[in-house]
This record gives C-alpha cells, structure tokens and sequence, in this order.
C-alpha cells in the first residue's frame, strides 16, 4: 500500500479528533448527570434528596440517632425514613410481620425495636394504651398515630414529621401518607407519644 497523501493523513486526523470530542462530552454527560428528585425530597421538605446519600453507611441515622444524648427531632425523622426505605414495597398482609407481607401493628412494632430499641405490644389494641395521649397539633416524629377506619379493626402508623406518617396500607403496602389526606383525616381517631426524649436520651447512654 502506498503512502498515505497529507489530504488523506489529515482528513483522517480530523475524524480521530472528532470521534474523541464526541466520546469527551458523553463521558462528561454522564459524570455530571444529576439523579432525580427522589420520593422523600418531593414530599418531606428538609429532607435531602438521593443527591446526599441518606442511608450511606457512613452516615448512618440509626446509629446517629443511637449515639446522642438528646436526639434532634430531623434526627429521628431521618431514621425513620430510613425504616421506610428498608419496608418500602412489603405488601400488607393481615397477621404478617415479615418482608413476605406486613400488617401496621406489627411494622409499628418492628419500626420501634429497630430504631429505639424499645418493644411495643404486637396489637394495635395493645400500642393505644402505651404512653401518653397527645393533642394533634403537637405531633412531633416518632408518635403513634391511631385511625377507627370502617371494619373491624383499627389503624396505627409512625409520626415521621411534616404531615406525614409511616404506615402499612391494605392497598398500598408499607408506604408514606399525609395526615391530612381526605380518607385519613376522616378517620383520624388520636395519637399518642410512647417514646418520651428521656427514654431516647436514656437509650443513646446504654446502647
């Protein structure tokens, strides 16, 4: 084969330095590509999006939460979320109390083993006698929330903060809800503090 003429050697430069641009900016596209905006930054102000890695094991919220004397309440909301997103997508299923499938009490009663180490009644009839009663408008994260839907059976979930709780829902699974929404506001029967900052404060010594 001949050699190459400086028309060809330089048509040829050219494509190579194009092929590289092209391969540069798709590199870059992809580096700099920003995640969307995930569930709890759409729904929860404050909390952060899947930009800041909330469950990364360095910064883990359980053991953060663990390791103070007096937890803030985003402190809790944060380890509470973190519960969800271990939960998230468990059918509900009346009795059950495994990833298989979940009824409230029993997610309410997981949720509390878990991440304050405390152990609440498998029933709900059991958890709305545990505490204190308090008035809806002082709700702080980590509060049970109790509902009277119709049949035979009551409703409790998790405080988590902003108007929302943390629940297992017959139709939904283990999901997050707002306080406010029309179904829950209409069944919406009290709400009760079984875990008091003492207890928290008492916890993070011993743990």
């Amino acid at each position: 084969m001949g050699a190459l003429t400086l028309p060809t050697r330089l048509s040829i430069a050219a494509l190579c330095l194009a092929i590289l641009m092209l391969t540069g900016c798709a590199g870059s596209a992809q580096r700099h590509a920003q995640p969307p905006e995930d569930y709890f930054a759409r729904q929860l102000p404050g909390v952060p999006g899947s930009g800041k890695a909330l469950m990364s094991p360095v910064d883990n919220p359980v053991a953060q939460l663990r390791s103070l004397q007096t937890p803030p309440p985003a402190l809790i909301r944060q380890a509470l979320l973190e519960q969800h997103q271990n939960w998230a997508g468990t059918p509900y299923r009346l009795g059950g109390d495994s990833a298989r499938g979940i009824d409230c009490s029993a997610l309410v009663q997981q949720v509390y083993r878990d991440t304050f180490d405390l152990e609440l009644p498998r029933s709900t009839y059991g958890q709305v006698k545990e505490g204190r009663e308090i008035d809806r408008q002082a709700l702080q994260a980590g509060d049970l929330v109790f509902f009277r839907p119709p049949g035979p059976y009551q409703h409790v979930g998790v405080y988590v903060g902003d108007g929302h709780f943390l629940h297992a829902s017959t139709s939904q699974g283990v999901t997050i809800s707002r306080l406010d929404n029309s179904y829950w506001q209409r069944y919406y029967w009290q709400a009760r503090r079984a875990l008091e900052t003492t207890h928290v404060a008492q916890l993070s010594r011993t743990l």
